[in-house]
Parts: C-alpha cells; structure tokens; sequence
C-alpha cells in the first residue's frame, strides 16, 4: 500500500501575503476560518502551467476546446469509476452561474424548486435569480448522519415543484448521499416529471472509507433526469480562476446543455480553463491525495479539540471536504455564535442561520489550514466557555 505524505499547510506569514477574501476581509489578529479557501501550496502541476501562460502572454480569449471536458473524463473514470462521455460537456464561469442558467431552463417562472437546508448559502438566491421560488425540504437528523427527506421530497414534487437543486456531498454537513438514496430521488423526479440539478463541487474530496455516487452514474432515471455541476475551484483552491463544468448522461439533457448560448461557454476564464486541465490531469492525483490526508488528519483532530475545549459542541465528522458543520446550541450563545467567537474570540466562522433557520445556534468551521492554526482557533473558542 502506497504510504502517502500529508500535505503542509503553508505557514501564517506566508498566507497573510494573499490578497483574496479569506485573508483580506479581517485583521491580522483574526484566525479566518470561514470562507472555504484552504492555506495549502498550489499543486505543482497548476502552478507551472500557469507560470507557463503568463510567461508566454497567454492571456486571451478562452478556446472552444480547452481540453478540460476530456480531462474531467480522464479524473471522473480514475477517481468514481465514472464513464462521462465528454461529448456531453460544456464549460461556464462557475457552479451556481451554471445552476442559475439550468434552473432558468428547466422550470418556468413561479414554479418551485426543492432545496435541502441547512444548504450552502447561495442555493438561497440562485433559485430566485432564475425566476424560481424555493421550496425548503430540510435535510432528516438521522441519529448519526443527515439524510434526504425523500417523503417531504415527494411531497412537493406532487404538489407541483419543478426540480430538486441537490447538494452533493452536501455542504455544510459533509453529506455523501448513497447511491441508493439518490437513485430513490431520481425515480421520484422522474415520476412527477422533474429534473434534479446536482451540484458536486466538493465531490474529489472524498475521505477514506467513502464512496461517492455521482447523481448522474446512480441509476438510469438519474441520467435521464440529472444534471451535475462541477469544477475543480474547491478541491484546488481555484475559486479565483473561473471555470465550471455542465455535465448530461442523456441526449433530452444532453441537447438542453448543448443549446444553451454560446456565451455561457464564453465566461469560462483562460486561467480557469487552464488550471482545470492540469488539476484533473493525473499529474495532480498525487497531490489531492496528500491534500486529503492532511484534511482526513483534520477532521479528526477537530473532534478530539472540540471535545477538549468546547464541551458542549455537537460535531459529526464529515464524509467529504475541509468544512464541520458545529452544533453550539448548548453553549447559550445565541442563534448566531459566530458573532461572539469573532467579537470576543478573533475567530471568523461561516454564521449558521446564513443556512437556513436550521443553523440557527451553529458555526461552520473550515479546517482546511494547519493543525496548528486549527488547534488555536478552537483553543480560543474555548476560552469563552470557560
């Protein structure tokens, strides 16, 4: 068995030199861990085809044929056993803008559209950006995991919602929705004649002992009914360079994505483009391995931290990604304890309620940084407890 090396965070010093959001919304004293960009060094193969377009001056309009449908087909069969024709891809400038354009097409406006709270926070304005209204169907506690609340999901597909916009891993809980549960959503879709959008941007960070579905690979009716989302910015840290992917089993989808305007494929950024090729190259397969070594590390450490110094905290290892989905109701904070651990602590945590009402009383805690810098920030969450 290959032992595999986890990746070094890069060290606060040099992180501070960054100039994108997690770095510049606050002061030096503040430990940010909210927005979801990890403090890991650039994979090598990202880096050096980017120097390479700078250094030639490659900086121009983004071809129709970047390479990166074939390469995201390469990724998907070495890393889900997943057969993507890459015929059937198309590129845009990132998941929700691909989400907004899918929405706009599959229902009409008025018509209603399932999402799972406690949700990502833009699938909140996405659905009414395309003329849709949002129907909550929050996520079932099931003891140890979320779930799907494939009856409430029912429910409103019956009384006439026209799509489901799927979170898948599911952010912020870490959710991997088994291959059953999402066939059983697929039938349900394709029953009452609804199409499931699936963003799966977190999906190349699946831990150990995890497998991942994609939607559109769960049963027939998935491909007949789904389209998946995906893009290389959250497992490479690229949300900076603008490149999505649009992703149909079907040829009824298929056609839908392919007559969408040209200039959806036209807001694909050059550099995106470019880094989206080299991440999902296998050149880079060994590097997000190292990256979920330390994240696995991570996701652990935090139980054990949490356990130590925030008692009280409710905290379900995740399946997939760099971000805990924290339960500090007991702590008698309020329904939005980011505000006190940033006030009073100079921690930046993702506030719940921006959730949904479900996450009123919660935090969502990016741990895709150093064990170091992990282990201060929950030290100083403490010390407001006691």
């Amino acid at each position: 068995m290959r032992v595999i090396t986890p990746l070094q965070a890069l060290r606060l010093d040099q992180l501070r030199q960054r100039s994108s959001t997690k770095w510049r919304k606050y002061g030096d004293d503040v430990l940010p861990l909210f927005v979801a960009e990890t403090d890991y060094p650039q994979a090598p193969a990202i880096h050096d085809a980017l120097t390479r377009a700078v250094s030639i001056g490659d900086t121009g309009y983004t071809p129709p044929e970047p390479g990166v449908a074939a390469a995201y087909a390469g990724f998907a069969e070495r890393r889900f056993g997943w057969t993507v024709d890459a015929a059937r891809i198309r590129t845009t400038c990132d998941v929700m803008m691909a989400v907004v354009e899918l929405l706009r097409r599959v229902t009409a406006p008025g018509d209603r559209v399932v999402i799972c709270p406690p949700v990502y926070p833009p699938f909140f304005d996405v659905v009414p950006e395309a003329g849709a209204v949002v129907e909550r169907v929050p996520l079932r506690d099931a003891g140890t995991t979320w779930e799907l609340d494939l009856a409430g999901i029912e429910a409103s597909l019956a009384s006439g919602a026209r799509a489901v916009l799927l979170c898948n891993p599911h952010n912020p809980t870490g959710t991997v929705h088994s291959r059953e549960t999402l066939a059983a959503l697929a039938d349900l879709a394709e029953r009452y004649g609804a199409a499931v959008i699936s963003d799966e941007i977190h999906a190349p960070l699946i831990h150990r002992g995890v497998t991942f579905t994609p939607f559109l690979d769960a049963s027939a009716a998935a491909a007949r009914v789904g389209y998946s989302v995906v893009s290389a910015s959250k497992a490479f840290n690229l949300a900076g360079l603008k490149c999505a992917l649009l992703v149909t089993a079907d040829d009824a989808t298929s056609a839908l994505v392919q007559g969408l305007p040209d200039e959806i494929e036209w807001r694909t950024g050059l550099f995106g483009a470019i880094s989206a090729v080299a991440a999902f190259s296998p050149e880079s397969d060994v590097w997000l391995d190292a990256q979920l070594a330390a994240l696995d590390a991570n996701r652990l450490l935090l139980a054990e931290l949490l356990a130590e110094h925030v008692p009280g905290a409710r905290y379900r290892v995740p399946d997939a990604g760099f971000l805990a989905w924290v339960d500090l109701t007991a702590l008698g904070w309020g329904d939005d304890p980011a505000a006190k651990i940033l006030s009073e602590g100079r921690v930046a945590l993702l506030q719940g309620p921006f959730f949904g009402e479900e996450g009123h009383g919660h935090v969502r805690i990016n741990f895709g940084c150093s064990p170091d810098v992990l282990t201060e920030a929950v030290r100083r969450v403490g010390s407001l407890v006691r």
